[in-house]
């Protein structure tokens, strides 16, 4: 039974963002007079279908992607309804409508999600941590801290981040305390952890090292399985792991791993990472309809931007490919999910990557076709028909190579 369920959550998921995706090409197809030939979801042999007034609906049996054909799209064609004879503007409104709908999907969920969970923390300080920089400086509680370097603080993230930001150096600070503002120049406190470059799964296995960290040095690879750390037998429990790492006073690491049914020991020097704190606990704010909206929109433009960074990593080298998940990772995450909301949550963040993704201005994605387009627009005439073909099958044959060599990845992770 549990099977059955997990599939039936992961057809539903796939299939019903690809629904979506290609459900905004079909529509500003039509509302810009571009005719299509067949709408389908899935591919294979064709299980259903419709024929409309001009399209063709149909529901094949491999629900793994879907298309919207129109006419004139992939050769070009002088007949009416055309899209190649349709205006730029409109070819790209068309190519990227399918993107589009994924990113407004992904936002509208996961804002209602947030809206309805009630625990937002704000800008005023519940406690004092001891031996922190706020107590050295005597921030009291009910204390609002209202700026850091002369940028507004309005939640948690906007603290965090700008702290982060500083590397340690001295900031400004300004707080509001019984109608009054107070200004500090301080150092925020600095706290060493190890770290090994080592992300694992919940049974202690190594999904992914990362580059130039200890791990690798020393030679552990991803799904390594640790077994002990300094000789203490871990159980399966990645937290006793992560425990264990940071414990103080060693500063020298014996792993014992498993790898081909063979026990390996590994030791290794773990590098310090610096990570810098003001030192307070904020208040959780009221339970009001107007908090949860307020701090709802906050937490969207956080999950949004964290969208972004990690899509922006991939290309400036801060998320090796070994990290990167396909759709058998992304079924197998989406099987562990448990409950409604952590599913609908899971609904929310592929939607949302998987319409930025497409934006990518890489050819046999939506973003290569519209910069395409976009050189179509500069130029004032279309690239050859041929090399515009042969661009679009470089790109598609580098994206199938890299899908082969995710789903290998994410293959060996399970199993």
């Amino acid at each position: 039974m549990t099977i059955i369920i997990s599939a039936i959550k992961i057809i539903f998921l796939l299939g019903f963002l690809i629904l979506i995706h290609e459900a905004g090409h079909l529509i500003v197809a039509k509302l810009c007079k571009v005719k299509v030939n067949e709408f389908a979801i899935g591919f294979g042999p064709t299980i259903w279908k419709k024929q409309g007034k001009e399209t063709k609906y149909a529901l094949r049996l491999v629900p793994l992607g879907g298309f919207c054909s129109m006419e004139g799209e992939e050769q070009r064609s002088d007949n009416t309804g055309s899209f190649s004879k349709t205006s730029i503007p409109k070819r790209i409104a068309i190519v990227a409508a399918g993107a589009t709908v994924n990113i407004i999907f992904g936002l509208t969920v996961y804002f209602i999600l947030m809206s309805s969970s009630g625990t937002y923390i704000t800008n005023k300080i519940d406690s004092v941590i001891h031996g922190y920089v706020s107590e050295e400086i005597q921030l009291q509680q009910n204390d609002e801290i209202i700026e850091l370097n002369n940028k507004k603080v309005k939640s948690k993230y906007d603290l965090d981040k700008i702290i982060k930001k500083s590397k340690g150096e001295e900031i400004n600070i300004k707080i509001k305390r019984n109608n009054e503002i107070l200004e500090y120049r301080i150092k925020p406190t600095e706290i060493k952890n190890k770290s090994t470059g080592l992300y694992l799964d919940e049974n202690c296995k190594v999904l992914t090292v990362e580059k130039g960290s200890s791990a690798e040095k020393q030679g552990i690879k991803a799904n390594d399985k640790i077994l002990k750390v300094n000789n203490e037998d871990m159980g399966n429990d990645v937290n006793k792991v992560i425990q264990k790492i940071q414990e103080k006073g060693i500063n020298v690491i014996l792993f014992t791993i498993e790898r081909d049914n063979n026990e390996i020991n590994i030791e290794l020097k773990p590098n310090y990472i610096s990570t810098y704190y003001l030192g307070v606990n904020l208040k959780q704010s009221e339970n009001t309809i107007f908090n949860h909206l307020i701090y709802a929109g906050i937490e969207t433009k956080e999950f949004t931007l964290s969208i972004l960074d990690n899509i922006k990593m991939i290309f400036t080298g801060g998320v090796s490919i070994d990290q990167m998940m396909g759709p058998v990772g992304i079924s197998e995450a989406v099987a562990k999910t448990n409950g409604f909301k952590e599913f609908i949550y899971m609904v929310a963040l592929i939607s949302l990557s998987l319409g930025v993704t497409n934006l990518l201005p890489i050819p046999a994605l939506d973003g290569g076709k519209i910069l395409i387009l976009l050189v179509e627009a500069i130029r004032r005439k279309p690239l050859n028909e041929k090399t515009e073909i042969n661009i679009q099958l470089i790109g598609f044959s580098i994206l199938i190579a890299l899908s082969l060599y995710i789903t290998y990845n994410d293959i060996l992770r399970i199993f």
